[in-house]
């Protein structure tokens, strides 16, 4: 038997910072065809303060315990994962008790945020992202997780924070290459100073800040978790998809749509402009489950997320399959194509030459062309 003649070399996939684990992290947060649908649990403070005016409401003025929130987010995890194709997590409240309780499911993608929730500001109340207290990325895959998952406001306009942040996106970037993970980013637009997101102002600048950060920084990563650029109903459906377009071109690695927080008729226009303009599927969390601490008991919860909230999920997965553009077309390459990569002999060896292997790191071992091993 002989190798096909039409056969690729890893080399082409290895030019596209393709390794050996970040191809398999994209082949398990995708769907088969190479799209992604994901949902984001992993919003810490977000959820603790939709928790405590939920108890408040009812009458109990406190926060949420720590075990309130573990089993809200299993709960949401447990109900929804299945009509998803991975789902995000956080170390502190999520990925080991989702993991040993089941509540993800083997055959789904696990992607784990690095990033500290809320964390320090400047004085123009500008985020400086760090990491999560006790997390890092060599935890995230000893973990076994998928992917590794960083949020890092960005504004290309204020020097100070966007010098942090790129600092602290190219760190994680060269943690994910040396323990060859897949990095997913996840840069938003913010406020300064005493700036509102309803202010004109911030309106006005929130498709040009999501733009010019995608051609920063998405080339620092396998993933980019992209806002929406612009506003319904601030500008029109017309210049929506012009900007859509342009953060298209703007994007080097496949990209995928966060929700924001918007209410979920509102995500699902946006998910149904950004496929038809480039996207590789969504990473959506509050849009799909934020009514769920609204429920009034905990069996309620459960109803809520089985039933509207996984709704939700599998009519944007029908979407995102039907009209997303497969992770591998961002890359230059075919289905077809991939089934006829082959590695050489001995690739091993020069894998992850930082890593200890048998005979010692760098032992400088030959490979003898048919030598069994």
């Amino acid at each position: 038997m002989t190798a096909s003649s039409q056969s690729l070399t890893a080399t082409v996939l290895l030019s596209k910072g393709l390794t050996p684990g970040k191809l398999r992290g994209l082949q398990r947060i995708s769907n088969p065809n190479g799209t992604l649908t994901m949902i984001a649990l992993d919003q810490n403070s977000s959820m603790i303060n939709l928790a405590a005016a939920a108890l408040k409401a009812s009458g109990q003025d406190r926060e949420p315990t720590y075990q309130e929130i573990v089993e809200a987010k299993l709960d949401m995890m447990r109900q929804m994962a299945s009509a998803a194709s991975g789902v995000l997590i956080d170390a502190y409240y999520g990925a080991w008790s989702a993991i040993a309780s089941y509540a993800i499911p083997p055959d789904k993608g696990l992607l784990v945020r690095v990033e500290k929730s809320g964390g320090a500001k400047n004085k123009l109340n500008a985020p400086l992202a760090s990491y999560e207290p006790g997390w890092s990325v060599e935890k995230t895959k000893l973990l076994g997780a998928d992917a590794v998952k960083l949020l890092a406001p960005f504004e290309p306009t204020e020097p100070d924070s966007a010098e942090h942040q790129f600092a602290f996106i190219s760190e994680i970037a060269a943690l994910c290459r040396r323990y060859d993970i897949l990095f997913l980013l996840e840069p938003v637009a913010f406020p300064i100073g005493s700036e509102k997101k309803t202010d004109p102002s911030f309106l006005e600048r929130k498709a040009r800040t999501t733009i010019e950060s995608a051609r920063i920084l998405s080339g620092l990563c396998d993933v980019y978790k992209a806002e929406f650029p612009g506003t319904l109903g601030y500008e029109s459906d017309s210049q929506l998809i012009d900007n859509l377009h342009a953060l298209d071109a703007a994007c080097v690695t496949p990209w995928v749509l966060l929700s924001a927080g918007v209410d979920y008729p509102d995500y699902l226009k946006q998910v149904k402009m950004a496929m038809e303009c480039g996207a590789s599927g969504v990473l959506g969390g509050r849009a799909f489950w934020k009514e769920y601490f609204q429920q009034p008991t905990s069996e309620a919860r459960s109803k809520f997320a089985a039933e509207t909230a996984r709704a939700r999920v599998a009519e944007v997965d029908g979407v995102v399959r039907s009209q997303a553009k497969p992770w591998f077309e961002r890359y230059g390459l075919t289905m077809e194509e991939l089934t006829t990569i082959r590695a050489a002999e001995g690739w091993h060896f020069k894998y992850a030459p930082h890593a200890t292997a048998a005979g010692g790191v760098g032992s400088g071992t030959a490979v003898r062309a048919g030598e069994v091993y």
